[in-house]
């Protein structure tokens, strides 16, 4: 018999010490949820918003480090984070589950608390998108109020995306000269050349195995970062129908467009040529 104080040597007293609250910031955190309105599922959207931002950020954290360590020609560690950052897309997919469980008429019981704000607005998601290559440079200027966010966004598009140092590693592994060019602003756009170069990779994986298992990582983040685009795309449409965004987009028809962009293109269109 073990008696009820008995906690197997755990400790009790934080009076002087960091606790697991204090690490984590707890205390900011749980007290960052502030519905505006008395509806009873306003706090399942505030959470489920909050909760995607944080991971998000991690997204971008590991994102970053990635393309560090592809440009420095480290890139075991980057495989690792890559993966990691379509596992948080899973998480965030996930996300949207929780969500879907929203009703349209509890989301129109508080709907107008929202006012204009809208997760058009997130500047993480747009950060995201900027690394991973799609760089739409009007829709930075949603952000022009956050000075802070809009120098991120700035410095960001002054850099090459994941992608072109992907396609530099790629370049150089073959001496084929400059296929990345400098930093871009719109989307990526497709270069033959740069086909023909991971075709040759995948033609023979044996011989180009890092340059292999890069490719596919790209091609397993993209995946995931498009599920959770359509998964966006089916929520709203289950929730709003085809009413307009509260940030005053087009609502579903927007974000259906959204669908048809390609990040890494030519891994794609290898697919077919093979």
């Amino acid at each position: 018999m073990t008696s009820s104080d008995d906690h197997h040597g755990a400790k009790l007293d934080f009076a002087g010490d960091m606790s697991y609250g204090d690490y984590l910031g707890l205390d900011a955190l749980l007290s960052s949820q502030h519905p505006l309105s008395d509806a009873h599922d306003e706090m399942l959207f505030i959470i489920q918003h909050q909760t995607s931002e944080l991971w998000m950020r991690l997204a971008i954290h590991e994102l970053n480090s990635a393309r560090d360590a592809i440009a420095a020609g480290n890139l075991a560690p980057a495989f690792k984070m890559l993966t990691r950052v379509a596992r948080i897309f899973e998480q965030l997919n996930g996300a949207w589950d929780v969500l879907r469980t929203m009703t349209p008429s509890e989301y129109t019981s508080f709907r107008p608390s929202l006012g204009n704000s809208s997760g058009f607005q997130s500047h993480q998601y747009r950060l995201i998108e900027y690394i991973l290559g799609n760089r739409q440079l009007a829709v930075s200027k949603v952000h022009a109020h956050r000075p802070e966010a809009f120098v991120i966004l700035s410095d960001e598009l002054a850099r090459p995306s994941l992608y072109q140092v992907a396609l530099s590693c790629l370049a150089a592994r073959f001496d084929a000269g400059d296929l990345a060019g400098a930093a871009h602003t719109g989307a990526w756009l497709e270069q033959a050349p740069v086909q023909d170069l991971w075709q040759l990779v995948y033609e023979d994986p044996a011989t180009h195995w890092e340059l292999y298992e890069l490719a596919e990582k790209l091609v397993d983040l993209e995946d995931y970062f498009r599920r959770w685009r359509f998964n966006h795309v089916t929520t709203v449409e289950r929730i709003i129908g085809f009413k307009r965004g509260t940030g005053g987009t087009a609502g579903v028809s927007y974000l259906r467009k959204m669908l048809d962009v390609v990040l890494f293109p030519e891994l794609w269109n290898v697919r077919g040529a093979l």
